[in-house]
């Protein structure tokens, strides 16, 4: 399954809200900020391939 595209939408101290760009209408996915890259801010597009996260450019 994916990759799937994400967008930090919100950070909350040790988590990070992220909302998929395909669903714009979907849940946000709560996501321990360990299994993030550590220079992540709101805003920042991230790309989950693989069961790790990274940060996508463009």
């Amino acid at each position: 399954m994916g990759p799937y595209d994400y967008v930090v939408e919100q950070i909350d101290g040790d988590y990070a809200q992220l909302r998929r760009t395909d669903e714009a209408e979907g849940e946000l996915k709560l996501v321990a900020r360990a299994l993030l890259p550590a220079d992540i801010a709101e805003g920042t597009k991230l790309r989950y391939e693989m069961f790790e996260y990274s940060i996508r450019e463009g």
